[in-house]
């Protein structure tokens, strides 16, 4: 290996982002015999479905009724259609259940929270946030009675009653058949906190319910957008799931439509980047389907919705009654918050990351820049955890260097080599490993240290987007140290960076440019080996993969690789200038090659294979 080494540093962030393999999902058309064979199954079950209903009359789906309620008429329809039901008090108002962080309303039609208002956080154009609004969620059950009818809770009015309790607000819904009969929502706040207890339970409809029936659950939500950035934001959107004994899986994110049947889920958590709404239950749904679509084709800033969630299951009767202990969670996608609620595990549907490169970003560098920020300013606490992260990385750094120079001093013998045995490879490939084996210097050593930081970086990659800490805290020019930095708005879009100039990308890819330049010069002097990289072309390419891609992303990522690549440039320049000293290692690997070296298994057994491979070719010359 000559003397080179790729700035992992530089260019994990376009590996990573380059190296996803895209799913392709493949249609499966049916033969003309399968069609066949599907139209007469059709025609069958048509038949049978006729034969049936002259025995028994099939329970009918009820139109939704649309009431005005200061109709009489519209009123005692509503109140025929929905039958045993209709004694409940029709009134379309709405209750506010609301605490120091947030705020929902909640319709007397359906039961359902219809607005959900985070009190502390805005959008970036100083919009409060909401998850729920204007109709962008829906949430219901759907069940039949004994009557023969299929009704929905969308279309049923509840009767509200508000209470305290331990000082917690409760928000009892009901439903009635009668005085005690009903079919009730209960609604739970409890102060300062954005998880609500909701229970979804009966009282006396063992006869009003039909039991042979399941009652299906269906919730559903478009994304309103908070972000600058809908592309960027989307990135971060998507249906996370707990199920089949605390496995953690996602629809996916860029997908126009992704969907999935799972059993025993846990929760659901529809994210929204740095804000979720997540429906969590004691008693597990055994069985739901999930889809995911998105809505978001390209940058734009009149998009308003970034994914619609939908998720079906259903519930079972116990004793002809229904119970289900679930939560609902309206609040901030952030580790400090669902760590409250840790017999949860919402903390699991942040995506960190997979693997270890997950372990290292919640528990490293999370509360390590939880620890910094709280007496640092944001800005100033990126800076200073890059500086600890690089320093720690330095011994690894030193390695790659010191087996950099090692290298430069073999070259003259690697040259030496090259051109005695230009016509025969496989003898020059011999003669260069016995010289390494002598010298005590292997070729891969400056590779090795690079792989050893792929963790952190990879970590640090997944740490800023995702960082709830970060969210429109500013620094410098930057309004916003999880969005882009915008110094100038161009007055077009430029395809794959966007409408605007952001300067951290920018110095960024200046310090990518010059550390490669430092590091590379050397290399792209030697003669250009067959099959190896063109430096040249790495050096000017990965800044500028940088540039585009960086435009767009977290403002405070770009720091950090900017700073991350001046403290770089700095120790190499101190370890080169200062701590290395190219005389004392010649002299040293001179007194490793009078020592015998003996080889190790692997050694061995490649100089064995090589020498096999040069008698049988000069056996095939002689032929």
């Amino acid at each position: 290996m000559e003397e080179k080494k790729l700035d992992i540093n530089s260019i994990i962030g376009f590996v990573l982002i380059f190296g996803i393999l895209l799913g392709w999902m493949y249609l499966k058309q049916p033969t003309p015999e399968e069609l066949e064979a599907q139209k007469a199954q059709q025609e069958l079950l048509e038949a049978e479905q006729e034969a049936m209903e002259t025995v028994t009359e099939e329970p009918k789906v009820e139109d939704r009724p649309v009431i005005n309620l200061q109709d009489s008429v519209s009123v005692a329809n509503y109140r025929t259609a929905v039958g045993a039901f209709g004694f409940t008090n029709a009134n379309d108002g709405t209750t506010i259940l609301e605490n120091e962080v947030l705020y929902l309303e909640v319709a007397n039609k359906g039961g359902q929270i219809v607005e959900a208002r985070m009190k502390n956080f805005v959008t970036f154009d100083s919009i409060p946030v909401y998850l729920v609004k204007d109709g962008n969620a829906d949430f219901g059950l759907s069940f039949s009675t004994n009557d023969n009818r299929v009704l929905e809770t969308q279309d049923l009015f509840f009767e509200p009653v508000l209470t305290q309790s331990s000082g917690n607000q409760v928000l009892s819904l009901k439903a009635k058949v009668s005085n005690n009969q009903f079919l009730e929502y209960r609604y739970e706040m409890k102060p300062n906190e954005y998880l609500v207890d909701f229970t979804v339970r009966s009282q006396g409809l063992a006869n009003v319910l039909n039991s042979t029936k399941p009652i299906d659950l269906s919730w559903q939500l478009k994304g309103i957008r908070h972000n600058k950035s809908v592309q960027y934001e989307n990135r971060y959107t998507r249906l996370t799931y707990n199920h089949d004994g605390e496995k953690i899986s996602k629809l996916s994110e860029g997908s126009d439509l992704d969907e999935e049947t799972e059993v025993d889920v846990k929760w659901l958590s529809y994210r929204q980047h740095f804000f979720s709404s997540i429906l969590a239950t004691d008693t597990h749904f055994k069985a739901v389907e999930l889809s995911s679509k998105n809505l978001v084709e390209e940058e734009s800033k009149e998009q308003q919705f970034t994914k619609e969630y939908q998720t079906n299951t259903s519930l079972e009767l116990v004793g002809g009654e229904l119970s289900q202990n679930m939560y609902w969670y309206y609040g901030p996608t952030d580790a400090k918050v669902f760590e409250q609620y840790e017999d949860l595990g919402l903390v699991e549907s942040i995506p960190f990351g997979w693997g270890i490169f997950g372990w290292i970003n919640r528990f490293v560098f999370t509360p390590f820049f939880g620890f910094l920020s709280s007496f640092l300013p944001y800005g100033i606490a990126i800076v200073v955890m890059t500086i600890v992260v690089r320093i720690a990385l330095s011994p690894v750094t030193y390695k790659s260097y010191l087996s950099q120079a090692k290298m430069k001093v073999l070259k003259p013998e690697i040259t030496e080599l090259n051109e005695k045995y230009k016509d025969n490879a496989m003898k020059k490939q011999q003669e260069t490993m016995k010289l390494y084996n002598k010298a005590g210097v292997s070729p891969m050593s400056g590779c090795i240290p690079a792989l050893l930081q792929l963790p952190i970086f990879y970590a640090l990659f997944m740490f800023f987007p995702t960082s709830f800490a970060l969210r429109q805290k500013s620094f410098l020019w930057a309004e916003d140290l999880s969005s882009y930095d915008t110094i100038f708005n161009l007055p077009f879009n430029i395809p794959f960076y966007g409408d605007h100039v952001s300067l951290f990308p920018i110095l960024a890819s200046v310090a990518i440019f010059f550390y490669m330049t430092l590091t590379t010069g050397q290399t792209m002097q030697m003669q250009q080996q067959p099959g190896m990289p063109n430096m040249k072309f790495i050096m000017y390419l990965s800044p500028l993969l940088m540039l585009f891609f960086f435009n767009n992303y977290a403002s405070g990522l770009s720091l950090y690789y900017f700073i991350s690549n001046l403290i770089t440039i700095g120790i190499m320049l101190v370890i080169k200038n200062y701590i290395l000293d190219e005389d004392k290692i010649h002299a040293q690997i001179q007194e490793n090659k009078k020592k015998p070296k003996k080889e190790n298994r692997f050694q061995k057994k490649m100089r064995e294979m090589m020498e096999e491979a040069e008698s049988q070719k000069r056996t095939g010359r002689r032929k």
